[in-house]
């Protein structure tokens, strides 16, 4: 498919790629990257009226760096002709490639400050990711857009294939993505916990599924390291995360992790200066873990975190595990940072089981990502 994009001579900007990620924020290269972090923080800001979700510079530079496991390529969208700057960038495109499993796919995020949109810009990007993501010989994108709120149904209205989850056909990024050949293939719900909300019912929550568990099942909470003993049941639980959740109509198949991978993941959380608490349920009698969820808590000492995945093994499911290790985990945190604080946190549409227990822990909806696909790029 060819895009078409203003002429290049009529533009008042340019796309380009951005340079190598620098070891430092202070380094000379670093301009692209904090102007990608400020087109991110605004996009955020009149999207949710929070930059909660956007990258600061240091976090960013980490979660740009290449890994054994993907790979991500970057573009920028800069006005004026001189050497650019981080006020200059006004759009930003990056696709990561995964190196070890689903290979024939990329992960594409184009975004462009809302001062500059319907400029052709986030079209200018989109065609420079697209044609590295053909040379790389993939043939899938995938793609994700927040909206606020989630549409009743009605005229105008997208229902993803699932069944669950609406998006309004004619909002902005939605538009952009079909118009280009990307189809709606399932809808995620953005949810935030406001903390401290209400210690005594989650108790109560943790209570009873401690009773449910009974003593076959126990808990272990960790802080950023893991023992070693317990990494081959991690990496276990994180590639059935790849098979054993809800994935609508995406084409991804199953991502295997090893004890390595997880000690890499751990490397990379402390290089994007963001720390991990998790907390496993342990079934008794084989020694195994059964269940897991882990958050993502920013070094810095600010009102949010983020929930990541949680998972109960099919086989251990029914004992309220999934509420047992979500409500000591969330104890764990607030103990460890008390106050005021935002919790995020995203699930299928149609994780009905995990949606109730969020709703129960007092998740609200927030909004909702649609997931989009171009096949045969």
């Amino acid at each position: 498919m060819s895009t078409t994009v203003p002429d290049v001579a009529a533009r008042p900007w340019h796309v380009l790629p951005a340079p190598p990620v620098p070891d430092s924020p202070d380094a000379a290269d670093a301009w692209a990257f904090a102007g990608i972090a400020e087109v991110a923080r605004r996009v955020e800001l009149a999207r949710w009226g929070w930059d909660d979700l956007h990258e600061p510079v240091p976090v960013l530079l980490g979660s740009l760096r290449p890994n054994p496991y993907r790979d991500v390529a970057v573009w920028v969208a800069v006005t004026g002709d001189g050497e650019p700057t981080a006020q200059d960038v006004v759009g930003y495109a990056r696709a990561l490639l995964p190196l070890t499993a689903n290979t024939h796919t990329a992960e594409i995020e184009v975004a462009v400050r809302p001062d500059h949109e319907s400029r052709g810009i986030g079209s200018a990007l989109l065609a420079a990711l697209e044609d590295h993501v053909r040379a790389a010989g993939r043939t899938t994108t995938l793609t994700w857009s927040g909206v606020r709120p989630e549409p009743e149904p009605g005229p105008g209205v997208l229902t993803a294939p699932t069944g669950t989850g609406r998006v309004p056909a004619d909002a902005r990024a939605v538009r952009f993505a079909l118009a280009r050949g990307y189809a709606l293939e399932q809808v995620e719900r953005y949810s935030v916990l406001e903390l401290p909300g209400d210690p005594g019912h989650r108790a109560d929550l943790l209570a009873d599924a401690r009773a449910r568990a009974g003593g076959d099942y126990r808990t272990h909470t960790w802080h950023d390291e893991l023992p070693a003993d317990r990494l081959d049941d991690l990496a276990e639980l994180w590639t059935r995360m790849s098979t054993d959740v809800p994935l609508g109509g995406l084409d991804l198949a199953e991502d295997r992790w090893d004890a390595e991978r997880v000690r890499g993941l751990l490397e990379r959380m402390a290089k994007r200066h963001q720390r991990v608490l998790l907390t496993a349920a342990e079934h008794v009698p084989t020694g195994r873990l059964a269940a897991f969820t882990w958050l993502q808590v920013p070094v810095a000492d600010v009102p949010f975190a983020f929930q990541a995945d949680t998972l109960v093994l099919h086989e251990h499911r029914g004992h309220r595990l999934g509420m047992l290790v979500k409500g000591v985990n969330l104890d764990a945190f607030t103990a460890w940072r008390p106050g005021v604080r935002r919790i995020h946190t995203w699930n299928a549409q149609e994780n009905d089981h995990m949606l109730a227990i969020n709703v129960a822990l007092g998740f609200r909806q927030a909004g909702v990502e649609a997931a989009l696909q171009r096949a045969g790029l």
